[in-house]
C-alpha cells in the first residue's frame, strides 16, 4: 500500500519527468510479466519522478481488468518506495470504480481516470463519473483531459472542492485556451501534466500553462535524451529544445503520424532498436513495418 498522501503523491510527480512503460507481451500477445518486471526496475533506475503502469502507452485499452491489476502489482514491487505507481481506470463508471479499487489492493500511488468508454456525455455527467472514482478510493485521482471526457474550467473547479483527493489534470487535448481557462482559475490546486502523444513536442510552450511536467514515452527507450530534454524546458533552454526538436522529436512524430495507432506501436519499435524488444502491440493496433523500425534506428542513433 502506497504510503504517500495524495498531495505528497502530486508534489513527488511535479518534480520531474515521468515514465509511461509500455506493457511486455509474449509473442502469442500473453503478458510477459517478467520482461515487464525488468523493464520497470531499469526505468526506477533511470531518473524518473513517477510512472504511469498499463496507462495509454501500456496498452490499457487492450489489457482485461484483471491484466490491468497484475501489470500494476509487479510495477508496484519492482519500483522503489519514493517512486510514486499510477495506475488507469477507465472505461464506464462501475468498472472505474472496480480498477481504481483493484489499484488500491495492489499497492499503487494514485490513479490517471481515463475517459469513459465510447459514449459522449456533458459536463454534469463527466462530473458524476469523476465523483463516483474519487469516493471509491482514498488515492488521489488524476483527471486525463481527453477525446470525449474534456472538462471544463467551471467543472474541475466544481470538482476540486468537492473532491479533496483529486490531485491532478493530465492534459491530451492540445488547447490553449482550455488550459489558460483551467491554470487561470484554479492556480496550483492541481498538479497539471502533459499528456498529447509525444508530449516533448509540446513541453516548453505548456510550461507557462502550470504544466511542469509530462509522461515521456520515449523515456521508455532514449531515457538520457528524454531527461535532458526534460532539463532543458525547465530551465527554459530553447536552443537546446529547439535543436532536439529538430534532430529527433519532429522526424519521430513524422514516422509516428504514418498510421493510427502508432504513438504506441512506436514506442514498442523503439525499444526493439535499443536491444530491449517488449514483444508486439495486440490488435486493433499494428506494428510498424520492418523498413520503418529500419527508420526508427536511424533516428535513434543520431540522439544515442
Amino acid at each position: 500500500m502506497s504510503q504517500m498522501s495524495p498531495s505528497e503523491v502530486a508534489d513527488r510527480l511535479g518534480s520531474g519527468l515521468l515514465a509511461f512503460p509500455v506493457t511486455h507481451l509474449a509473442a502469442d500477445r500473453t503478458l510477459d510479466l517478467a520482461g515487464y518486471r525488468e523493464h520497470v526496475s531499469w526505468l526506477s533506475r533511470s531518473g524518473s519522478a513517477g510512472l504511469f503502469a498499463a496507462g495509454g502507452t501500456g496498452e490499457f485499452f487492450s489489457l482485461t481488468p484483471a491484466e490491468v491489476e497484475e501489470t500494476v502489482r509487479a510495477a508496484v514491487d519492482e519500483a522503489p518506495p519514493h517512486l510514486p505507481v499510477i495506475a488507469p481506470a477507465g472505461y464506464g463508471t462501475a468498472t472505474a470504480v472496480e480498477l481504481a479499487q483493484a489499484a488500491e489492493r495492489a499497492g499503487a500511488s494514485g490513479i490517471l481516470l481515463l475517459p469513459p468508454y465510447l459514449t459522449e456525455a456533458g459536463q454534469e455527467g463527466l462530473a458524476a463519473h469523476v465523483r463516483a472514482v474519487c469516493a471509491a478510493t482514498d488515492l488521489g485521482v488524476i483527471l486525463y483531459n481527453r477525446a470525449n471526457a474534456v472538462y471544463d474550467e467551471h467543472t474541475v473547479a466544481a470538482l476540486a472542492d468537492e473532491c479533496p483527493t483529486l490531485v491532478g489534470f493530465k492534459d491530451g487535448v492540445g488547447s490553449v485556451e482550455q488550459m489558460a481557462r483551467i491554470y487561470a482559475r484554479l492556480g496550483d490546486r492541481l498538479l497539471y501534466i502533459g499528456g498529447l502523444p509525444t508530449a516533448e513536442l509540446f513541453a516548453l510552450p505548456y510550461l507557462s500553462l502550470g504544466l511542469t511536467t509530462y509522461s515521456s514515452a520515449i523515456f521508455n527507450f532514449l531515457p538520457h535524451f528524454a531527461l535532458a530534454f526534460y532539463d532543458a524546458v525547465r530551465r527554459r533552454d530553447a536552443g537546446h529544445v529547439m535543436a532536439a526538436l529538430n534532430e529527433f522529436v519532429i522526424p519521430y512524430c513524422d514516422l509516428r503520424n504514418r498510421a493510427p495507432g502508432y504513438a504506441v506501436s512506436i514506442v514498442k519499435a523503439g525499444m526493439k532498436v535499443i536491444g530491449r524488444p517488449a514483444g508486439p502491440v495486440r490488435p486493433p493496433l499494428t506494428d510498424l513495418t520492418h523498413l520503418e523500425i529500419e527508420e526508427l534506428e536511424t533516428l535513434v542513433k543520431k540522439v544515442s
